[in-house]
């Protein structure tokens, strides 16, 4: 099995794992409802910007892409 085979399967089993959180997760890990995730609503407008939430992702990847290149 070459390198990028073990890849798309490394993938592939990343985007099982990542539907399953969204299935199920949100219960248990309220990732979009973290603290310093910025809310603004006005009348019938509001605005939602996940920056927390944004960083933890951007951490998490960085982690996962720094495994795979090992």
């Amino acid at each position: 099995m070459g390198r990028s085979s073990k890849l798309l399967i490394i993938i592939g089993i990343l985007f099982i794992l990542a539907g399953i959180f969204v299935q199920f997760g949100y219960k248990y890990f309220p990732i979009g409802k973290l603290p310093g995730d910025i809310v603004i609503k006005k009348g019938n407008s509001s605005f939602y910007f996940p920056l927390t939430t944004c960083i933890l992702i951007s951490l998490l990847l960085t982690i996962i892409v720094g495994i795979l290149k090992k």
